[in-house]
């Protein structure tokens, strides 16, 4: 049940959404396909989030966030799925930024901080290489300090939005140790640093937010490093537990959710009993999920020895999220099928018609499928959490 203290909050987060989040906004939110919107739509969004001092409602208040409570941010993350606002082009704002609120340095702090808000720098995240997937700490991408500074040569893949962020940050070779995790520093690289080129590849559903990055000779400051040297594996394990645990909000996956549904009745499929049900059942699963998360992070983002609500909330979310995925797919029946063979592999079509809901439903899912890979796979994530269970007494 809601407090009045709830109302009067989302009365005053309504009010904004009236004047800012303009028709072709909420389209843009609606036609995401990938793990953001369309980048211009991103972009107005982010800039006017920012003028109103709600960019980064779980970050510290002295660092620019807004001082909300666990319950306010979860209200106005489901205002934003209801409303269908765009999803955010948000590395910089979800993993990076908090990290450098903890293990960053002043300067550090005082260089990235401030465009990370206003969505002048967008971050792109530089783990994954062709021999190094979920075991990251199979890294071989190396960096040789010579004098102040790392020279980096290697590549990295699987790389999202590399084509459209200005900086990346990752995790790269400068020892080799008994342990395969000690040897790697976490370094922030700019993407116009000479030696340094981005060569897309396209998902299964033909979309462009994944790339091949490749370092020959890149030069990076010793200051743009994150942490002691040969401890960037400690650094990027607290960014991907940041990551993990708001990696697929509940958020989301409601917004899906009630876009299914909204197919089902368009498509006149109301009486079909077995899509109902399992329409029902899914919503019955969002609503522990978002319970889970409203539980499980009541500071916005989890403690630093926190092992298993990350890994919960990436499991749980993201296999939801396929689910609904699935479900909207069968809905669309013969037309989700028929796109395979068509021009569902772009946001939009040429000529700016929108894609159809078969369509869209096809790429969605298909595009969908990476979810429980990045950011550590499904059985990863089992693992942590099955570790940590029978770790305890």
């Amino acid at each position: 049940m809601r407090s009045a203290s709830d109302e009067a909050f989302l009365a005053l987060v309504s009010a904004f959404f009236e004047e800012a989040l303009t028709p072709d906004l909420r389209q843009a939110g609606r036609q995401t396909l990938g793990v953001h919107s369309q980048i211009e739509a991103c972009r107005i969004w982010h800039a006017r989030l920012f003028a109103r001092g709600w960019i980064a409602p779980a970050w510290p208040a002295a660092w620019g966030g807004t001082g909300w409570s666990a319950r306010q941010r979860f209200l106005f993350d489901r205002q934003c799925a209801l409303n269908d606002a765009p999803v955010l082009f948000a590395g910089g704002l979800r993993s990076l930024g908090p990290l450098l609120i903890e293990q960053g340095s002043d300067a550090q702090r005082a260089r990235y901080l401030g465009p990370i808000l206003s969505g002048k720098d967008l971050w792109c995240q530089g783990f994954s290489e062709p021999g190094a997937g979920s075991d990251l700490a199979a890294v071989s991408c190396r960096a040789v300090r010579h004098g102040e500074a790392y020279h980096v040569s290697g590549t990295k893949i699987w790389t999202t939005g590399a084509h459209l962020a200005n900086r990346m940050f990752g995790i790269f070779r400068t020892a080799d140790g008994e342990r395969r995790q000690h040897g790697l520093t976490f370094l922030l690289i700019d993407m116009d640093s000479p030696g340094l080129t981005v060569s897309p590849i396209l998902d299964l559903a033909g979309q462009h937010d994944f790339n091949q990055v490749f370092f020959d000779d890149v030069v990076v400051p010793v200051d743009n490093r994150v942490g002691a040297e040969h401890d960037g594996w400690s650094m990027a394990k607290r960014l991907m537990q940041l990551a993990r645990a708001n990696n697929t909000p509940a958020a989301l996956v409601r917004r899906a959710l009630r876009h299914a549904g909204d197919r089902l009745s368009r498509a006149g499929l109301d009486r079909d009993l077995d899509l109902r049900r399992r329409l029902v059942s899914l919503a019955v699963d969002v609503d522990a999920f978002e319970q889970l998360e409203l539980a499980s992070l009541p500071s916005g983002r989890p403690g630093p020895h926190d092992q298993i609500v990350p890994s919960m909330l990436k499991l749980v979310g993201s296999e939801l999220h396929q689910r609904v995925a699935e479900l909207a797919m069968e809905i669309a029946g013969d037309a989700a099928a028929a796109a395979l063979g068509a021009s569902y592999v772009a946001a939009e079509l040429p000529g700016g018609e929108a894609l159809d809901a078969g369509a869209r439903a096809m790429a969605r899912r298909l595009s969908l499928r990476a979810a429980t890979i990045y950011s550590g796979a499904s059985e990863m994530q089992r693992d942590i959490i099955a570790r940590h269970l029978l770790a305890k007494p």
